[in-house]
């Protein structure tokens, strides 16, 4: 049987008298990748992907704004940069669960994925349209119409509408 080796180690933690604690690690059960993907069609799996990128981008922007609010840049104006930066941390978070769920075939996760989808054709059109910034905003709307007809082909109809167990 081929596949994906994988280990699992446990912790054991003891203590001692003195206060020192010992960390022992030893091999656990194994679990493989496919013991944790679902069936989901290819299609499925690349809208995952794309579902995750506007999770990676907004992370990245909270690390930009931390670091330009610790870095004392006078251009970052107002005292909130630290809330921000936690706003779009835990958008980007929840973003990433979306892409993550498709990926893992999860079927929660379309639904969440098509909203994705319909936020990013917005903002790439307001982006390459009122912005005049079509460098940015042309490549948003494409992978957003590229993310609905990903989760709106036929296969991926056919396995969002099976009677899975997590429904």
């Amino acid at each position: 049987m081929g596949g994906i080796p994988s280990v699992t180690l446990t912790q054991s933690v003891v203590r001692v008298p003195s206060g020192v604690v010992s960390v022992t690690y030893r091999k656990g059960p194994r679990v493989r990748l496919a013991d944790v993907l679902r069936p989901a069609p290819r299609a499925v799996r690349a809208a995952g992907v794309i579902a995750a990128l506007p999770g990676l981008a907004s992370l990245v922007f909270a690390i930009v704004l931390v670091v330009a609010a610790l870095s004392g840049d006078a251009a970052m104006g107002g005292n909130n940069i630290y809330g921000e930066a936690a706003y779009y941390a835990l958008l980007g978070v929840g973003l990433l669960a979306c892409g993550a769920g498709l990926l893992l075939g999860h079927q929660w996760a379309r639904s969440p994925a098509v909203v994705i989808a319909v936020l990013m054709l917005g903002i790439g059109w307001y982006a390459a349209g009122p912005s005049a910034r079509p460098e940015l905003g042309v490549p948003v709307v494409v992978l957003g119409v590229l993310l609905l007809v990903l989760l709106f082909r036929a296969p991926s109809r056919e396995w969002a509408a099976q009677d899975g167990a997590e429904r």
